[in-house]
């Protein structure tokens, strides 16, 4: 008899869903806001340093020059620095700088932010 009360307790759990967690989709994360770059424009060729000024940066934000991520670092708040190889700055025109403040991982019943990119800013290579 216990056995039968016991299996029919764990039948109306399951079927209550007392088993199964509920999960929160990811929200999206602050969009970071590009104000100026510095330098704005270049010469062809030439490895330089590229400072990034805004608002909203998360503290592991990363610079994407020309879509490829550059190791940035956050020497201020609302600053980024990323130092840019001359093989990015190889043809004369305009290069799409961004922003990316990445996912953050939600708990266990999900949650946590998704990626979130600036819209984009030129630097321009001469």
């Amino acid at each position: 008899m216990k056995l039968l009360s016991v299996l029919l307790l764990c039948a109306v759990a399951a079927g209550c869903g007392y088993g199964s967690k509920s999960t929160t989709p990811p929200q999206p994360g602050a969009k970071p806001v590009i104000t100026q770059l510095t330098p704005a424009s270049g010469p062809q060729g030439n490895a330089f340093t590229l400072e990034v000024d805004g608002t909203s940066f998360a503290a592991n934000a990363v610079i994407n020059f020309g879509g490829t991520a550059e190791t940035t670092t956050s020497p201020t708040s609302g600053k980024l620095q990323a130092n840019i190889p001359g093989t990015a700055v190889m043809n004369i025109g305009k290069v799409q700088v961004t922003v990316t403040n990445p996912a953050t991982p939600g708990g266990i019943y999900g949650g946590g932010t998704t990626a979130v990119t600036s819209a984009p800013m030129d630097f321009t290579v001469q």
